[in-house]
């Protein structure tokens, strides 16, 4: 496994924990900032929808570089918005900031993946895979205590400087770590603009694209609300609660581990089972919410199987149409309007129907993502099925 597998994960695990680093230091940017609780958090979906809408658009700009050039671009842009968010002094230099951390960050992931696949040799792809999307699951678990902890005892300010100084470290790793491409022309920024954007003619590639969207959004539905259910309904107290979503936490990096090493060779089966399992796991939730034992057994299982299908829906996107930057940021746009729809549809449910209502939405997404796999399912058990083209560069 090349070193530089590791450099791209510690690279999104820093811009994961950029990310969700609001959402830790929301009373100190509120008094510093003069911005209400809910303005304040309306930083983190703003970072979201900036890797949504604007990481393809400044992928499709980088489009002509080579490929360890616009990691390096990226890095700059990155670490230019997160100075920005350091030194602001008002919201409106702040929401700008995120806007310019967000849509690098979107715009990373693609690439990050495109020089995955082409630095990695195929039978360890799919580890290679889970290894960088770990930085993902890891900043998930740890991002967002650490950083936490860092704007309690030093300041907020100290916290977005720390994640930029890890961002500046992973950039100068990359470039001693990361080979430069050789004789690809999408690799080495020679590539056509218009072959490219041809890949989203593909039927289905927007099939993959949806169950990517309803996969993260059935594990969000429910994730989002983990806190309220648990000291609501389960009855865990405070001091529990966090003991949970570490545990939750280390079942997510388990989960990515193992599906990264079965995500080359059973591809559509992995998808098939965690979403099945994943939608046993919600049900039960719902069902024994009170009953702590059975919390505990499913918010594990959720965490094995919910978004560790990531490693899984990037190989089947990868194989239906290509593995370059344009088509990863698209998924990875289409992955974070999955986190923003399950939170938003588990939200809407809470108030209608109670706190039990998110994990009965994340089962029912769940099983429509189920629904989006059956034709590539069925295509594959006919007789007539065409081999599974390898992801290759």
């Amino acid at each position: 496994m090349p070193f530089a597998i590791y450099v791209l994960g510690l690279g999104i695990f820093t811009m994961v924990t950029s990310e969700f680093l609001v959402a830790g230091l929301m009373p100190h940017l509120s008094g510093d900032l003069g911005a209400t609780i809910p303005q304040i958090g309306y930083l983190v979906s703003v970072y979201a929808a900036a890797m949504a809408l604007g990481g393809p658009v400044l992928a499709a700009l980088l489009l002509r570089m080579n490929q360890k050039g616009a990691l390096l671009w990226l890095y700059v842009v990155f670490l230019a918005g997160q100075a920005l968010g350091a030194l602001s002094e008002n919201y409106a230099v702040m929401l700008g900031a995120r806007l310019v951390t967000g849509a690098a960050s979107g715009a990373f992931f693609g690439v990050a993946l495109a020089v995955c696949v082409r630095i990695s040799a195929p039978e360890v792809r799919g580890r290679a895979i889970s290894i960088v999307l770990g930085g993902l699951m890891v900043g998930t678990v740890l991002g967002l205590p650490l950083s936490q902890l860092a704007g309690e005892h030093y300041g907020w300010r100290f916290a977005f400087w720390g994640v930029a100084v890890l961002a500046a470290l992973a950039a100068l790793v990359t470039c001693w770590a990361v080979p430069s491409p050789a004789g690809d022309a999408a690799a080495t920024g020679q590539g056509s603009v218009r072959a490219e954007l041809g890949s989203f003619r593909n039927a289905r590639l927007w099939a993959a694209f949806a169950t990517s969207t309803l996969t993260i959004g059935a594990t969000f539905a429910a994730f989002s609300y983990f806190v309220p259910i648990l000291t609501g309904v389960s009855g865990f107290g405070d001091g529990t609660v966090p003991l949970l979503l570490v545990l939750y936490g280390a079942a997510t990096v388990v989960g990515n581990a193992v599906v990264g090493r079965l995500a080359d060779r059973y591809t559509l089966p992995v998808l098939a089972v965690g979403l099945g399992l994943n939608t046993v796991f919600l049900t039960v939730f719902a069902l024994a919410a009170a009953v702590p034992a059975a919390v505990v057994a499913a918010m594990v299982g959720i965490g094995l199987v919910g978004v560790t299908m990531n490693p899984a829906m990037v190989t089947r996107v990868m194989r239906t149409a290509n593995d370059r930057p344009l088509v990863n940021t698209v998924h990875t746009s289409f992955i974070t309007l999955g986190v923003v729809i399950g939170s938003w549809v588990g939200g809407i449910g809470i108030t209608h129907f109670g706190l039990r209502a998110p994990l009965w939405t994340g089962a029912a997404m769940a099983v429509l993502g189920l629904a989006t796999l059956l034709p590539e399912l069925l295509r594959r058990a006919s007789p007539a099925q065409v081999p599974e083209r390898p992801v290759h560069v």
